[in-house]
């Protein structure tokens, strides 16, 4: 196997990837194995044709298009070692000779790694981040623990109220007709949620049990589905019950009951740490993110749309694992938006870019200042892996492999590029 590397404009490359005759015998071979079976000649059982005979009546090229499928991933793996290139994209293929007898030639256009000019990276000003927290704040917190903690008691005398739980029952019509999707019973809905349209909940307030009436809205213009956007439209209602909330005391015995503390000045006490705590690691994390993107503003890179589409369709695809994770599948959860695969890459755009830029700054600074992770890193590393995993650290080191601990190596050394960043930043 051969393969020759033209470099093309911003940063793309095509690599043409030529592999020899006999392995494409080799898999019109295997194609023809595979696909024997299913192929049917007069005069013969099914799958005892010769392959002679198949391609004379269906011709030459009918198990071009397996053989190639089968040729073209170990090929073009063997050329990506091979080519010496830093390959940042997935490959477009274009097959370019396809023919018994003769050698299998195709084409794989791919991004390229691109270089960066850094800019300043020590001494990068950011706006500094007050971490103090106030006594509202801690009450904020603990008011939200009680809202948790809080019993849901049903009454009767009374009409709704905001913040209360209801069941309702309801149904939607538009110029008087009813329309898909609109109709629910024993619906439950906390008033004040946002739960529902604009201005839906808000006409709920005041009504009591068994009373039916009519809730008047308007459909937003961007609302997922296209039938009813802009669209104004009547629920017909009925509350079929009511439940408030009845929060607990505040004093030692709730301190005791949702925390560690027998005492309500303890408890405060604790709350205001932790949320000291969370203050101090935001803060962190926004004078980092402040400070690359000062970098990234300072240097200068190309960005090939190739390596772009390929991160955006590697963060989609991440997303879709979590989405099933949670028992809803990736199409469920379009439907239920009301978008598309298209959208949602065009959405998670922005924020693919924003990783690539950061990355190849940082990758540029931990080059310059030749930080670099040591054995002693690694060994570090693996062992937290273990912990939080549960393994045994030498099984840790077998499932990651040689690919698995450069990208372990290469992680540590960008940590390194951030905290010599973080320890140069001046805060203003």
């Amino acid at each position: 196997m051969s393969v020759k590397v033209e470099k093309l404009e911003h940063n793309m490359a095509k690599l043409t990837i030529e592999a020899p005759a006999e392995d494409l015998e080799k898999a019109i071979e295997k194609a023809f194995q595979k696909q024997k079976n299913q192929i049917t000649i007069p005069g013969f059982r099914k799958g005892k044709a010769p392959r002679a005979m198949i391609e004379k009546m269906y011709g030459k090229e009918v198990f071009y298009e397996e053989a190639a499928n089968s040729l073209i991933p170990d090929a073009y793996e063997k050329a990506y070692d091979e080519c010496g290139e830093d390959i940042v994209s997935t490959p477009q293929i274009e097959v370019t000779q396809l023919e018994a007898g003769k050698p299998f030639i195709f084409t794989a256009e791919v991004a390229l790694k691109p270089e960066v000019e850094l800019g300043k990276y020590k001494g990068v000003k950011v706006d500094k981040v007050d971490t103090e927290v106030t006594d509202a704040e801690v009450d904020e917190a603990i008011e939200k623990e009680r809202e948790r903690n809080a019993r849901s008691i049903s009454v009767d005398n009374r009409p709704v109220q905001d913040k209360d739980d209801i069941i309702l029952d309801f149904e939607g019509f538009v110029d008087g007709v009813a329309f898909q999707g609109g109709k629910g019973e024993n619906y439950p809905l906390t008033i004040g949620s946002g739960q529902f349209i604009p201005g839906f909940e808000d006409q709920l307030i005041g009504k009591n049990i068994g009373e039916e009436c009519d809730v008047n809205v308007t459909f937003p213009e961007d609302y997922q589905a296209d039938e009813l956007k802009g669209k104004a439209a009547v629920f017909k209602c009925t509350v079929k019950e009511i439940k408030e909330k009845q929060l607990p005391d505040l004093d030692d015995e709730f301190a005791s009951e949702v925390s560690e503390f027998d005492t309500l000045d303890e408890y405060k006490a604790d709350v205001k740490k932790n949320l000291t705590e969370k203050k101090e690691a935001d803060a962190k994390n926004a004078k980092e993110d402040a400070a690359i993107q000062a970098i990234i503003e300072d240097s200068k890179m190309d960005i090939p749309e190739a390596m772009l589409k390929t991160q955006q369709r590697q963060m989609m695809d991440d997303f879709a694992q979590r989405i099933q994770m949670q028992g809803l599948s990736f199409e469920q959860y379009m439907q239920f938006t009301g978008t598309d695969a298209n959208g949602l890459l065009e959405q998670v755009k922005p924020q693919a870019e924003q990783r690539i830029k950061s990355r190849l700054v940082l990758e540029a600074i931990a080059a310059k200042e030749n930080l670099v992770a040591s054995e002693e890193d690694f060994e570090e590393e693996c062992k937290k892996m273990a912990e939080a995993y549960g393994m045994d650290v030498e099984k840790v080191k077998e499932s990651l492999g040689e690919s698995g601990k450069k990208s372990v190596l290469d992680d540590i050394a960008i940590s390194k590029a951030v905290d010599l960043v973080l320890e140069n930043v001046k805060e203003k």
